[in-house]
C-alpha cells in the first residue's frame, strides 16, 4: 500500500450526519461515554482516515482483519478527547496535528547531538530531539517525564533522547541556566545535573549552581571555571542556533526521528505516538 500523504479526509460534512451513526466502535476501544458523546465518537471514526496502514476510515479499518493497528490507536486517541469534551472541531484539529507530526513530508531537521547529553538506550530506534530552556515553567514537567519514560520506564530499548539548550530571553535566568548544564554535561554528569535544576525550579539563583553541582559530587572550582570558559558560551550559543534553523520558537519544541513534532505534550500521549513511531520501524506493514 503507498503511504498516505493526505493527512486526514474528511470525506462527509459534519453536518451532513444525524446524531448518532451507523458504526459501532468495537468495545475495546472506547467504553463509558454517554449517548451524545457516542454518537459524536462514530462520527468521527466515520469521516477520518488513518494517515498509514488502511486507505478506508477509521470506523472501517476497524473492522477489517488484521485490524490496522494505527486504525485502532487513533480510535483510543479520538475516545481520550471525547472524554475531554472536545467538540468536532477540535478533534478533527487535534488529529491533523497527530498526522503532521507523525508523516515525513519533507527533508528532516539535522542536528550536531551531543552524546554527553543523551539518554536512554544509544542503540534504540527512535530518537527524540528535545530542545528546551532551562527556566521553562512546562520543560520542567516534560523533561523530566520523558527522561524516565526512555530511562527506566515503558520507552526503554525504543526511544532514546538527545537534549538542545535552548535559552529563551524572556525567561530570567536562562542563560545562567543553561551555562550551568553546559558545565555538568563536560564533566559527565549532565542529566542528575539538570534535573537537580528542574525540581529545584522555584529555588532557582544563579549563585546556586555551583552549589547544586557539588551536592551531586562535581568539582565545584571547575564547575565554576567551566561556567566562565567562552568555549562553554560558544557551545551554547551553537544549540541556541541550531534551534532556530530548525524553526524552534518555542520550549519544549520535540523532534521525532527528524520531524517537528505537534501535536500534545503530555506524558501519555508522547508515549503513544513513540510507541507509534516505534512499532512502524520494528513492524512495518
Amino acid at each position: 500500500m503507498k503511504k498516505r500523504y493526505v493527512l486526514f479526509a474528511l470525506v462527509v460534512a459534519a453536518t451532513a450526519w444525524p446524531v448518532t451513526a451507523a458504526f459501532s466502535a468495537p468495545p475495546s476501544v472506547c467504553e463509558g461515554l454517554d449517548a451524545e458523546k457516542q454518537g459524536l465518537f462514530a462520527r468521527l471514526l466515520d469521516t477520518l482516515h488513518p494517515y498509514d496502514c488502511c486507505d478506508e476510515t477509521i470506523s472501517v479499518c476497524l473492522t477489517k482483519q488484521p485490524v490496522c493497528p494505527l486504525a485502532e490507536r487513533l480510535g483510543k486517541d479520538v475516545c481520550r478527547l471525547v472524554k475531554l469534551g472536545k467538540n468536532q472541531a477540535e478533534i478533527e484539529h487535534a488529529m491533523l496535528k497527530r498526522a503532521q507530526s507523525m508523516t515525513p513530508l519533507g527533508k528532516p531537521a539535522s542536528f550536531a547531538l551531543d552524546e554527553t547529553m543523551l539518554a536512554g538506550d544509544p542503540a534504540a530506534p527512535v530518537t527524540v530531539v528535545v530542545y528546551a530552556c532551562t527556566r521553562c515553567p512546562f520543560c520542567k514537567v516534560a523533561v523530566p517525564a520523558l527522561y524516565r519514560l526512555v530511562a527506566e520506564g515503558a520507552l526503554k530499548g525504543k526511544a532514546k533522547l538527545y537534549f538542545r539548550p535552548f535559552p529563551l530571553k524572556d525567561h530570567v535566568g536562562s542563560l545562567e541556566g543553561g551555562l550551568a548544564v553546559e558545565a555538568a554535561a563536560r564533566m559527565g554528569k549532565f542529566w542528575p545535573y539538570l534535573l537537580r535544576v528542574y525540581e529545584r525550579y522555584d529555588a532557582f539563583k544563579p549563585d546556586l549552581l555551583a552549589a547544586w553541582a557539588a551536592e551531586l559530587g562535581l568539582d565545584r572550582s571547575k564547575f565554576e571555571r567551566l561556567l566562565a570558559e567562552p568555549a562553554t558560551k560558544e557551545s551554547l550559543g551553537l544549540s541556541k542556533q541550531e534551534g532556530v534553523r530548525n524553526k524552534v520558537t518555542a520550549t519544549p519544541t520535540l523532534f521525532i526521528n527528524g520531524r517537528k513534532y505537534v501535536y500534545e505534550m503530555a506524558t501519555d500521549v508522547l508515549k503513544d505516538v513513540l510507541d507509534e513511531e516505534h512499532g512502524k520501524l520494528t513492524n512495518p506493514r
